[in-house]
């Protein structure tokens, strides 16, 4: 088996009496499409004809009638497979390594979104590239994720992890965010904008690249914090140490209650004088890629950067 490793803890698959790295596949789909759906399709059929023993997302299976396979939820998926299969977007993979990098589950991505910068795998190649990564033909790469918590007189309030970013924002309102940052202990600085993000490296080609952040290598073990919209010119994104501890601190003259969402999805509502504390996940998501994965070829082909003449 060729495997790659980005980060010193990982989850290795044990091989059956075959010799084949995994025997027991899960398989999550997106919701609400049909493409999606045929590839699920097509991927119980092949995983039945192999042999695999194949459990469904519980939720999953609510659009995959007649599939004929058993069905488990999200966590139990990460406790009984040796693999997860998504079929979706990013959004639907972040969804799932949430849940599944608390039993180091390792996850395969098949693009079935828009852009797709976790989920490599293309439909008009999926079996061959399954096929592969069955095979053990694959490579694992680590990436890190973000807790957040929402503390108010001290009290923890309101929490959530996110893949991609946690974001403090205003909510529906138009209105400018007042709170005061600090990093390990030290006070950075007071802002008043439409709020920060504090992205990981995965979601630096998310959100944070739309507000100005910079671009980071999925090895990098750095979170970078973007301004949204700061209310002077001399405020620009920083990159720090992802060990580091971020408190933000809500101003007690706010006129609206900020949002923290993470991944997109909103996990707590402020209040004036609570504290926001974010710090890196001691577990990590295990990404499978297949042979030949190459960061700058997707950044490539994903953002529509030029290639040289000939190639």
């Amino acid at each position: 088996m060729s495997s790659k490793t980005v980060a010193s803890k990982t989850r290795s698959p044990s091989s059956d009496q075959s010799g084949r790295p995994f025997k027991t596949i899960g398989l999550i789909g997106r919701l609400g499409s049909d493409k999606v759906i045929d590839s699920l399709q097509r991927l119980v059929t092949y995983l039945v004809a192999h042999e695999y023993s194949v459990l469904v997302e519980d939720r999953t299976a609510t659009a995959l009638p007649h599939h004929g396979q058993p069905e488990a939820s999200r966590r139990m998926l990460g406790e009984l497979c040796d693999l997860v299969i998504v079929v979706g977007g990013d959004g639907s993979l972040l969804g799932a390594a949430r849940t599944l990098c608390r039993s180091g589950t390792l996850i395969l991505g098949v693009n079935r979104g828009r852009l797709g910068f976790l989920t490599d795998i293309s439909p008009d190649e999926l079996e061959t590239r399954v096929s592969e990564v069955l095979a053990g033909e694959f490579e694992i790469e680590q990436r890190f994720l973000l807790d957040a918590v929402l503390y108010r007189n001290g009290v923890a309030v309101g929490n959530g992890d996110a893949l991609n970013e946690v974001v403090l924002h205003p909510g529906k309102a138009v209105r400018m965010i007042e709170f005061e940052l600090f990093i390990d202990g030290q006070f950075v600085y007071s802002q008043r904008s439409d709020g920060l993000i504090v992205a990981t490296p995965t979601g630096s080609t998310a959100y944070a690249l739309s507000g100005g952040g910079p671009i980071m290598h999925p090895k990098l073990d750095v979170v970078t914090l973007v301004p949204m919209f700061p209310h002077t010119l001399s405020s620009r994104p920083i990159v720090i140490d992802a060990a580091s501890e971020i408190r933000i601190h809500i101003g007690e003259t706010n006129q609206t209650y900020p949002h923290i969402s993470c991944d997109g999805q909103t996990r707590a509502v402020a209040k004036p004088n609570d504290v926001l504390v974010i710090t890196r996940k001691p577990e990590r998501v295990q990404l499978v890629h297949p042979i030949g994965h190459n960061f700058y070829e997707v950044l490539r082909s994903k953002l529509g950067w030029s290639h040289r003449l000939g190639d």
